[in-house]
């Protein structure tokens, strides 16, 4: 799950933009003016920005230059009202990393936070979660003691993980998404995720009764 802020003026919209986001998984808060912008995406809690070009207090550009003034990495999409290319121009120079023109369709803000998103998630190459390190490009697994050695399927399985922290995961979403439809028992993941315990700590991974396991930030 990602967290997500939005800043919007306007209320229903907001509303909206807020339950189609919400109903795709995404957690959500909201912020109305300019400075309630700069202040909410000044912290580290938010894997990207929705932000209004026309906020009250200060325009969507002006948070947007604090935004990659503080968190240059942070992806934003611009929501703007005016579709002139100029326009569109300047905002993707400022720092922008997409934008949406109003009217548009929820599903089509959904996709493109989405793309986004992934986007990000795939040009990580360090991943980091409590006491581990995970490398993608040497595919080596560091934790307090030093290096881990995990076969493929482990590392895999930590990789899914390490990308989704505080989330947690069914047992067919990871057999699903790990191992391939219905390639094996769903007892595998079990299994695996005990030789992960057993190769990093027995807390790395936690159970969620009736539902499956999550891994904490």
């Amino acid at each position: 799950m990602s967290t997500l802020l939005i800043a919007e003026d306007d209320d229903h919209l907001a509303s909206l933009m807020t339950r189609a986001l919400t109903k795709a998984g995404h957690r959500v808060d909201r912020v109305a003016d300019g400075p309630a912008a700069i202040r909410a995406s000044s912290s580290n809690g938010f894997d990207l920005v929705v932000l209004d070009v026309g906020l009250p207090g200060a325009t969507g550009l002006e948070v947007l230059s604090h935004i990659r003034r503080d968190r240059p990495s942070l992806p934003v999409l611009l929501v703007t009202a005016d579709n002139e290319p100029a326009h569109v121009v300047h905002g993707l120079k400022a720092g922008a990393d997409d934008y949406i023109t109003k009217p548009f369709a929820f599903d089509e803000l959904v996709a493109r936070v989405e793309a986004r998103l992934r986007s990000v998630r795939s040009a990580e190459t360090v991943l980091t979660c409590g006491a581990l390190t995970l490398d993608l490009v040497s595919r080596t697994v560091s934790g307090p003691q030093g290096l881990i050695e995990l076969p493929a399927r482990e590392f895999a399985l930590l990789e899914y993980f390490m990308r989704r922290p505080d989330q947690v995961l069914s047992r067919d979403q990871l057999l699903h998404e790990v191992w391939g439809y219905g390639s094996e028992s769903s007892n595998v993941v079990d299994v695996y995720v005990r030789y992960l315990r057993q190769k990093t700590a027995p807390t790395v991974i936690r159970s969620v009764r009736g539902v499956g396991y999550t891994m904490p930030g």
